[in-house]
């Protein structure tokens, strides 16, 4: 029997929301404020998708997941299927589906968007993905080793993208990390509210389930070069995949006064080090009682949201321009202002004021105004003559950007551009043979989803550069077409490795 074709009349016209914590409970622990969609939640939300013939949902996803296919296993009950759907391009739905602005990406572009609210996609990849940890879901395939070893620079989500992949493709790979534990941003950037740890771990043994191995307290080009991977430790090929966790300041006045650092350094302390579990963990943070945030990304968001749970009795986000030209998402915002955040748009610091102790006491800002839009397309912040006003406050957070780490840049003769990020071709390859890069090392700061497509495109691409038989770049049925699933030009073919 034929199924009746939905039109945007017929499907649930509003958007199944998502449980979370009451907010006043949620400001002072670490527990997920989000509670995740339960069975009949989802099937609801799946049958909002049209099934749109031309999908632009797909190309909306940095890493082309099937979208209308996964939610159609879901509308059948099938939720096995649908995970083998999500993880023949994506092997972490339980990170991506919490974590990605599916708002400016699927969901961006849904064409129910343009009349009701989008399908919750991220919503849907969570559920699948928790509901296959929940069960001990994986998918692993038969591999048959290449003979080829990589070497994977970095465990974060462009790291393991492409370790991923290249496991899949047969090789020996190593990942080394310099923290203590995989998971990079995913695991000193992003809070437990928002990213459990145990949910990282879990999608972070899938790889190892594939052969990947993790080297952590590894710090190349420190321990060893680039070159001497290449040169000297046997690697095939080299993905770097770093991040830029470098933080930015502004430059004014006070900012060497005890109480001012950046988010990372409070991230980091708190997610990664435990700082937030003192005295059972010995890492050190003094919590401020009066805490302003400089920024209004997702990384400002989560220190905002952070300080309030490590005790702060006010904490205020400081934002040069309005709501509307926030970087963060909308969903961020609205949870930071749900827990009690006070927001300053259109307010920029000058000054950060210490005591006779060289510790923080107040923040000096002035109102600004928008102007003409610049390079960006924004409208320019112009200070207000006159505005000048400050505010008590014991500890200042940067949260305005981030760079790229320098060492590998000093250590190695990697090219690099005028911002001091990696220079890659259009298939990410670096100026050193046989080395890729891609995530934020090259492009800055992007999302986790963008940083694995990066790691995925280079796993293409050192695929074909080590003409491993599952690049698609490299080989190709042409007009001939294949013979038992293998292009008849390729019949006796054997890989062969010069020297």
């Amino acid at each position: 029997m034929a199924t009746k074709k939905k039109t945007i009349r017929t499907i649930p016209q509003e958007r199944t929301p998502m449980p979370e914590q009451d907010p006043q409970v949620r400001a002072r622990n670490f527990e997920e404020v989000a509670c995740g969609y339960r069975l009949e939640d989802a099937q609801r939300e799946a049958e909002r998708c049209l099934q749109c013939p031309d999908e632009p949902c797909v190309r909306g996803c940095p890493v082309s997941i099937d979208i209308p296919a996964f939610i159609q296993k879901i509308t059948e009950k099938h939720f096995h299927g649908a995970y083998d759907i999500i993880t023949d391009t994506n092997l972490l739905p339980s990170i991506c589906g919490r974590v990605c602005p599916q708002e400016n990406q699927c969901e961006g572009v849904c064409t129910v968007g343009e009349t009701l609210e989008p399908v919750a996609i991220g919503r849907l990849e969570r559920f699948i993905g928790d509901m296959a940890i929940a069960e001990g879901w994986e998918n692993v395939p038969y591999i048959e080793p290449s003979g080829c070893k990589v070497g994977i620079v970095g465990a974060g989500p462009a790291g393991m993208a492409c370790a991923a992949d290249m496991a899949k493709a047969g090789c020996e790979v190593i990942v080394y990390e310099a923290f203590h534990t995989p998971g990079g941003v995913l695991k000193y950037g992003i809070p437990d509210f928002r990213l459990p740890n145990d949910v990282i771990d879990a999608e972070i043994q899938k790889l190892r389930n594939l052969g990947v191995r993790f080297e952590c307290n590894t710090l190349v080009g420190r321990l060893f070069t680039i070159e001497q991977m290449v040169a000297e430790m046997g690697f095939h090929a080299v993905f770097i995949g770093t991040g830029a966790g470098y933080p930015s300041f502004m430059g004014i006045p006070g900012e060497s006064l005890n109480g001012v650092l950046s988010a990372n350094e409070l991230l980091t302390r708190c997610n990664l080090m435990r700082a937030r579990d003192f005295p059972n963990f010995d890492t050190p943070l003094q919590p401020g009682k009066h805490v302003a945030v400089i920024g209004a990304g997702n990384t400002a968001m989560d220190a905002l949201r952070v300080s309030l749970r490590l005790g702060a009795e006010s904490v205020h986000c400081i934002y040069r321009r309005s709501k509307k030209e926030a970087p963060a998402r909308v969903e961020e915002i609205h949870h930071a202002e749900q827990e009690g955040v006070d927001f300053n748009w259109l307010t920029s610091p000058v000054e950060i004021l210490g005591d006779a102790n060289n510790n923080v006491r107040a923040l000096r800002c002035v109102r600004m105004e928008l102007g003409e839009p610049d390079e960006s397309g924004r409208r320019r912040p112009v200070v207000v003559p006159g505005s000048d006003f400050e505010f008590e406050a014991d500890m200042v957070v940067f949260a305005i950007g981030t760079n790229a780490n320098p060492i590998l840049g000093q250590t190695s003769k990697l090219k690099l551009n005028k911002w001091g990020y990696i220079a890659t071709d259009d298939n990410l390859a670096t100026s050193i043979a046989g080395v890729y890069a891609g995530g934020d090392i090259v492009t800055g700061a992007a999302t986790v989803i963008q940083a694995m497509g990066a790691g995925r495109k280079a796993a293409r691409a050192m695929k074909a550069y080590l003409g491993l038989r599952d690049s698609s770049s490299v080989y190709d049925a042409g007009a001939e077409g294949s013979l038992f699933g293998i292009p008849r030009a390729e019949h006796g073919f054997a890989l062969v490795r010069v020297a």
